[in-house]
């Protein structure tokens, strides 16, 4: 009796985790199934099959910087948007946190030299401008829903790409702050809060994934610019 006792005791005493939504357990698995960290060219950036190419992470370094180094981010433009309430908050934290990222990035540029001389500068500049572009779109959004979807999918993706930063930094012996961007927990948490209906649902889905979908041809054309490369 008395060991039952304790027993009941342990389980009234035990936290309880509250399950996470649907819509945040669907975030997290479309960035399982389609987040930069799954690419394979993005994997090579990360060290995953060995010691990554200079050249490779300098020309990631610049192209990063064409898209987000500039001011508005997408986090940016999604918090113009947002009204009063839980998502606002989480968009304007997310977007101070980001804005140090983006002064790592540029920071990062500069040192890291010229970008590596690869052919086809003027259709790079042609794809980076149709992405800037798409982004802007996404977070300018008036679905209820999808500018947040490209914001918490950003920050999310954020992760592999600052990894890949992270590298690019010590390989120049730049200082690499440490990241501030929201967590997962958090990110789950608004998608949550968010998530008042299926139209929503379908937008932050939306905007999460041409996000993603702009991440990996990003990671696509940096994949096709090491190839120029070869013998250049």
């Amino acid at each position: 009796m008395a060991a039952m006792s304790v027993l009941k005791s342990d389980a009234v005493r035990a936290p309880i985790t509250p399950p996470a939504s649907a819509p945040a357990n669907a975030h997290a698995a479309r960035l399982a199934a389609a987040g930069s960290a799954g690419h394979p060219f993005a994997a090579e950036l990360l060290g995953t099959h060995g010691v990554p190419s200079g050249r490779d992470l300098d020309d990631c370094v610049h192209l990063l910087a064409s898209i987000y180094g500039r001011q508005p981010s997408p986090i940016d433009l999604a918090l113009l948007r947002a009204p009063a309430g839980p998502v606002r908050s989480w968009l304007s934290g997310a977007a101070d946190a980001f804005e140090r990222e983006r002064l790592f990035l540029l920071r990062l540029s500069a040192l890291v030299g010229p970008a590596p001389s690869t052919p086809g500068h003027a259709e790079t500049e042609a794809a980076m401008l149709a992405q800037r572009h798409a982004l802007e779109t996404l977070a300018q959004s008036e679905r209820q829903g999808c500018a947040l979807g490209t914001a918490t999918a950003l920050v999310s993706d954020w992760r592999a790409i600052r990894s890949m930063l992270d590298q690019a930094a010590r390989r120049v012996g730049c200082d690499v702050p440490p990241g501030a961007l929201p967590d997962e927990t958090s990110i789950a948490d608004v998608i949550g809060a968010a998530s008042t209906s299926a139209s929503t649902d379908r937008a932050i889905r939306f905007g999460a994934e041409q996000l993603l979908l702009q991440h990996r041809a990003f990671f696509d054309l940096l994949e096709a610019r090491a190839d120029a490369r070869e013998g250049f």
